[in-house]
């Protein structure tokens, strides 16, 4: 990355854990559509998802709870937060990676209409991943700085936000923020504190069963469906 974010020395050393838990299912999703920063609320499959995920993470014992202020994500925050009694606080750099041109085209769209820009997957008009890396991890240690050494923190966010967040949490490189599986919907991965109050990742798209991930990311070289929105 270009620019370092938080080393976690502003904390006192304990062993927090971040639990950054993707949104659950919207109609775009099923389309295939890239939503970015497209206000997409969840569809029914979605609150399914989120009202049997929360149940799952309130057995975590979580402290606080932030969400992205996108519908799709906070609607999936609220239905954790009906269980647990926690409230939930919004940060606008939780939101996702801003599609530019690319907002609400399918993924077969994409490919026809940006060929040159799907390649490189920078979408015209909107945000680099560098720049998500940097404003996602940064929010993520702002919400860690706040916890009590022994916090549980539940994320409620999006798919390549919480994926290029997790890369400036681990000191790495935004390039290989792919090598990372994508994240289902209404899946979470958790980073525990390290000795050093940097990060590791311990879990990575849990759940229950495994789930088809239907997100934003760029399409594997044998998936020529391709995928679009998070």
């Amino acid at each position: 990355m270009s620019d370092e974010v938080g080393t976690g020395a502003r904390r006192e050393p304990g062993r927090r854990r971040l639990v950054l838990w993707r949104h659950g299912q919207t109609p775009w999703n099923v389309e295939n559509r890239f939503q970015g920063k497209t206000d997409i609320p969840l569809n029914e499959t979605g609150l399914a998802q989120a009202a049997r995920a929360a149940r799952l993470l309130a057995g975590l014992h979580p402290t606080a709870i932030v969400a992205s202020p996108l519908k799709r994500a906070a609607d999936t925050a609220a239905a954790l937060a009906e269980i647990t009694g926690l409230e939930v606080a919004y940060d606008q750099d939780l939101v996702e990676r801003d599609g530019g041109e690319w907002e609400g085209l399918t993924g077969a769209e994409i490919r026809a209409r940006y060929p040159a820009e799907h390649a490189v997957w920078q979408p015209p008009g909107g945000e680099t991943s560098a720049q998500v890396a940097k404003r996602v991890s940064a929010a993520l240690e702002r919400a860690a700085d706040a916890l009590p050494p022994d916090g549980v923190l539940v994320v409620a966010s999006h798919g390549a936000a919480l994926r290029l967040g997790m890369c400036g949490l681990l000191g790495f490189p935004e390039e290989i923020w792919e090598r990372f599986g994508g994240l289902s919907n209404c899946c979470w991965s958790v980073l525990a504190e390290a000795r050093d109050g940097g990060w590791r990742l311990v879990e990575h798209n849990a759940g229950t069963l495994p789930q088809p991930v239907l997100s934003d990311d760029r399409p594997a070289q044998d998936d020529r469906n391709g995928t679009a929105a998070t």
